[in-house]
């Protein structure tokens, strides 16, 4: 079991910037690839951006030169730096971790709001 916890959300201003972050409760080495995702009211969840074990990420076309993730190795860490914020980044932010065997988990989510 694999137990995730983001931090980092907030309140944030149009053109702003935040980091989310995710630790995780083990060595993330192992771990296939770690992503960030948002859920807004009423929309479907959506993959926000991917990073894999080997450091290759990929980015949905809305956040492609805004929002960078990375991971600490030693800190069991992935972050979602996010900047250029707009009000439609608002939405709960959710880390997603896939390990080797295939099995995931979720984190709880992260509010960020962008007012304009």
């Amino acid at each position: 079991q694999v137990q995730l916890v983001e931090s980092g959300g907030g309140l944030v201003q149009a053109g702003g910037s935040l980091r989310l972050s995710c630790a995780a409760s083990g060595s993330i080495v192992s771990f296939a690839a770690m992503s960030w995702y948002r859920q807004a009211p009423g929309k479907q969840r959506e993959l926000v951006g991917t990073i894999t074990s080997s450091g290759y990420t990929n980015y949905a076309d809305s956040v492609k030169g805004r929002f960078a993730v990375s991971r600490d190795n030693a800190k069991n860490t992935v972050y979602l730096q996010m900047n250029s914020l707009k009000p439609e980044d608002t939405a709960v932010y959710y880390c997603k971790v896939v390990r080797r065997d295939s099995r995931y988990y979720w984190g709880q989510g992260t509010q960020v709001t962008v007012s304009s």
